[in-house]
């Protein structure tokens, strides 16, 4: 199985998640943990991983955050499994709030947020999540920076509804993520036997 880390906002290839999944798989050689650098606008992002899903097999998501978001559009295009963590359901009026006064905002030396990628962020959203059957939520309503109620909502409503396991307590960042990360190979690696069946 190939699995592509999508890293959230502010964060990098070196996220922290990212490098605990890669870690956890190196001794496993039939899972392969990918971790692109999502710091350029959004649509150029998407083409970045559709191009990797696109090459490989047996591909799998994780998305944290900003990268959840991008990961449940993937999952629509390219029917493949996802994993997301403390997702973002509307990234573009989070970022309005956040920065309206100061856009563009510098993210990334090669990178800076502005009202085209906000706009870019709007178009790809999706009204409902699709192929949502393949798709496991982990939320925790200690999120400091997003409601964990709008991905509940967002993701309960799609038919079939995603999976969800939300949890008291927690952060943003998902501090236990390490525990997480068998439970999160076990549903994706379901999922591409299912299909393969």
């Amino acid at each position: 199985m190939n699995v592509i880390y999508l890293h959230g906002f502010n964060s990098s290839a070196l996220s922290v998640k990212g490098q605990l999944l890669k870690k956890y798989c190196e001794h496993n050689h039939d899972i392969k943990v990918h971790l692109p650098d999502l710091n350029m606008s959004p649509k150029a992002a998407i083409q970045q991983v559709s191009q990797l899903i696109e090459s490989m097999n047996d591909v799998a998501l994780v998305g944290s955050s900003l990268g959840g978001f991008y990961a449940t559009h993937l999952v629509a295009k390219h029917h493949v499994p996802a994993v997301l963590i403390n997702p973002a359901v509307r990234p573009w009026q989070l970022f309005r709030e956040l920065f309206d006064v100061v856009l563009p905002y510098q993210v990334h030396p090669n990178w800076s947020l502005d009202e085209t990628d906000l706009e870019q962020l709007e178009a790809l959203a999706l009204p409902t999540a699709q192929d949502a059957d393949k798709i496991l939520v982990l939320l925790q309503q200690g999120d400091e920076v997003l409601d964990y109620r709008d991905a509940q909502r967002y993701y309960s409503a799609a038919h079939p509804p995603a999976r969800i396991i939300t949890e008291a307590y927690g952060s943003h960042g998902m501090d236990d993520f390490a525990d997480k990360i068998p439970l999160v190979l076990q549903f994706l690696l379901d999922c591409i036997k299912k299909e393969t069946e």
